[in-house]
Order: structure tokens, then C-alpha cells, then sequence
């Protein structure tokens, strides 16, 4: 497993509507971060919208990636069959394994069989290219919806991008989104938490903290039985909120290679995961995952 970073590990500086920042952070910056830190895998998702670049400005995050042997993961939302295709060049472009997806956009939110109609529409290419696209768990639908949609498509090429948060916007936690969708997961978003009374006693307030001074139980979430899929890679994300003098990341990872390195679909419940015990994620210290 490669641990990697996302456009949305650092969301505050690449900007939120509403939240100014003086020199946003752009996909080319998000790189060299990576760069410094030594982090192999990002996944530039919809807040830094690759589809958007030209080709000059493709070409340069591609020959950056290339010189420190990064790889670049392409994300967006929306299902249009058209959209999904533009994702599919982008990830064939960067010689990506997988395209990471939130259905919903702001003006498109499908039911479940509308869903399964478009999906099946798009993954015939990506079966024929061998790129795998990841639906990121999000909070309109339960895990249990998504299983259905899973089922019901039934693709090798379509997985699970499994985020530890999201799904409390459907009254989820980890523990149920991980016990249903884990054999399908093809990567990860490790996003730690913590749950406490608001200051005034009516309601709770759940918000991000660094990985491993939270809830999330993150060994355990690595540590699957057997049988449960080895994400392709673990994304470190943070759930802040905002900061005017926000503190830096530091993170580090090694891997875990699956069957030969050959190019096709992310298997599931292929691999199994050894670990023993895993410093914080968003820590100088190596996750030990061999």
C-alpha cells in the first residue's frame, strides 16, 4: 500500500469559497509538497479540477510527476458518461490505475437505479483500458446503497473509495461503512476524527484531527481479515477547520505490491494487509505497512 496525499489533504490552501487565500495552493504545488515530503502517490481531486488544464499545463504536472517518480490520481464528481470518459483519457494520460468519483454534483444528484444505468454505460472502456473507477462513500446515500449499487453493476473495474467520515452524513460510522463496503475498497481516505459536545451542551460537533490523535482506530482499519481487499493506496486527508495560521503536514509510507505489477483492474479481495503497529499517518514516521 502507498500512503499518498490528495488535493483535499490540504483543502484550506487551495481554497474554499468564502475562506480567501492570498496564493492558493495549485495541483503544480501540491506536487512539489509531495516532492519534499517524499510521498509517492497524489490524487489531485475536483477542488484543483484537472479537466480544466490545458494541455501546456498537463504536460508540465505530468514531466513534474515523472522526475519524482510520482504518481498522479485523477478525481472528480459527476457520473455523465461524457464526463466520466474525460476522466478516463486523464487517468490513461498519467498512466493512472483509477479514477476516484463522487456522484453527486450540484446540479445532478441520481437516484440509485439512475445511477446504475450511467455507470453501466461508462465502464465498458474503463474495462477495456484496465483503469478502475473508485466511488468515494459520500453522504446522501448509505453503505448499504452503495453495496447495491456495486452489486447490481457488478464490474471488475468499479470499487469503493472508502472515506472513515463521510457517511456520518448518513448516520454511519467507520465501523459500519468498513464492515460493508471493505471487500469492495480500492483506496482508501483515512480521515481521523473526533466526536464532542458543542460548547453550549445542545448537540455534538464532529470535526478532523491529525491521523492518529482521533477515534479512528487506524490499525485495525489496516489490519483487515483476510479476504478484505489491500487499498491500492491510503490517502491522508484532514477534516480542520479553518485556520489563518494553519500548522504543515509531514507524512511518509512504503507499499504493498499486489500479484506481478501487471495493469489491470484493482482486484478485490485479493490481498490481505500484515502490519503491526502504524505511527501517525500525518506524523514523520512511516506507516508500517511492508
Amino acid at each position: 500500500m502507498q500512503l499518498g496525499l490528495s488535493s483535499y489533504t490540504y483543502t484550506w490552501a487551495v481554497g474554499v469559497p468564502g475562506y480567501p487565500v492570498k496564493a492558493p495552493l495549485t495541483a503544480i504545488g501540491l506536487l512539489e509538497r509531495a516532492a519534499a515530503l517524499g510521498i509517492p502517490v497524489v490524487q489531485i481531486a475536483d477542488n484543483l479540477p484537472l479537466h480544466v488544464l490545458d494541455t501546456a499545463a498537463l504536460d508540465a504536472l505530468a514531466d513534474l510527476a515523472a522526475a519524482h517518480h510520482i504518481q498522479i490520481e485523477p478525481g472528480t464528481r459527476g457520473i455523465a458518461p461524457d464526463h466520466l470518459a474525460r476522466y478516463l483519457r486523464l487517468a490513461q494520460r498519467f498512466t493512472s490505475p483509477l479514477v476516484r468519483v463522487v456522484i453527486d454534483t450540484a446540479t445532478h444528484r441520481p437516484g440509485l437505479d439512475e445511477t446504475v444505468t450511467l455507470l453501466r454505460e461508462s465502464l465498458p472502456a474503463y474495462e477495456a483500458a484496465g483503469v478502475t473507477l473508485a466511488i468515494e462513500n459520500h453522504d446522501r446515500f448509505s453503505a448499504r446503497q452503495f453495496l447495491y449499487i456495486l452489486e447490481t453493476v457488478d464490474s471488475p473495474c468499479l470499487g469503493i473509495c472508502l472515506d472513515t467520515v463521510n457517511s456520518f452524513g448518513a448516520l454511519e460510522g467507520p465501523e459500519v461503512v468498513i464492515e460493508t463496503l471493505g471487500l469492495w475498497t480500492v483506496n482508501l481516505h483515512v480521515k481521523d476524527f473526533d466526536i464532542r459536545r458543542a460548547d453550549h451542551n445542545m448537540g455534538f460537533v464532529i470535526e478532523g484531527t491529525p491521523a492518529g490523535q482521533g477515534r479512528l482506530d487506524i490499525p485495525a482499519l489496516l489490519a483487515r481479515p483476510p479476504g478484505y481487499s489491500c487499498p491500492a493506496g491510503a490517502i491522508a486527508r484532514l477534516g480542520f477547520q479553518w485556520q489563518r495560521h494553519p500548522g504543515t503536514l509531514d507524512a511518509a509510507g512504503s507499499r504493498c505490491r499486489g500479484h506481478g505489477g501487471e495493469r489491470g483492474c484493482l482486484g478485490r479481495g485479493k490481498y490481505k494487509v500484515f502490519t503491526g503497529h502504524c505511527e501517525n499517518l500525518a506524523s514523520s514516521n512511516h506507516c508500517c505497512i511492508p
